[in-house]
């Protein structure tokens, strides 16, 4: 199955677009800048899964990127010394190990890109309710158990997040 050629380009764009924040969200000196840049590169990744037809892993990626990223801003600036989230700060560490490291993990996957056994491609691909079944299948069978420990931690480190920084102090208590 060939893809048409629009569909080539806007996946190309959102691609591009994803790559393109993911380095903003290092470039940038401000938490919420960086959330935000990140929002944007994993929104850009939900655009490319409903460009390639599977809707629901595109929405669901939009969503849920966009209440985390929401979340995530707004915990940084509860805990921030600066209060906007808008000062300048360095947001690159151990810059030289970081460098190597990346590089290395890029060397690693186009190895695996280029070396790897992927086998023929799929000539036709399931309609939108099919696939949408078969991953309700999946998280409904053996992913469940993971899915739900994973939702259940998030919750419980968003309340003990949230009551370290509504917990009354010496300071408060008159």
């Amino acid at each position: 199955m060939i893809a048409d050629p629009g569909q080539i380009l806007f996946l190309t764009f959102f691609g591009a677009a994803a790559v393109w924040f993911g380095v903003v969200v290092f470039r940038t000196r401000s938490m919420v800048r960086s959330a935000i840049a990140l929002l944007f590169s994993q929104t850009a990744v939900g655009a490319m899964f409903l460009v390639m037809q599977a809707e629901f892993l595109g929405v669901l990626q939009i969503m849920m990127m966009a209440s985390e990223m929401s979340i995530m801003a707004i915990f940084m600036v509860m805990f921030m010394m600066d209060p906007g989230g808008l000062g300048a700060m360095e947001m690159t560490h151990q810059k030289r190990l970081s460098l190597k490291a990346g590089g290395t993990g890029f060397v690693l996957a186009l190895a695996v890109i280029l070396l790897g056994g992927w086998g023929a491609a799929v000539q036709e691909v399931p309609e939108a309710a099919v696939q949408t079944a078969a991953l309700g299948r999946e998280l409904l069978g053996r992913s469940m158990f993971i899915f739900e420990s994973a939702g259940l931690t998030i919750l419980t480190a968003m309340i003990a997040a949230t009551m370290v920084a509504i917990a009354p102090h010496g300071e408060d208590e008159a």
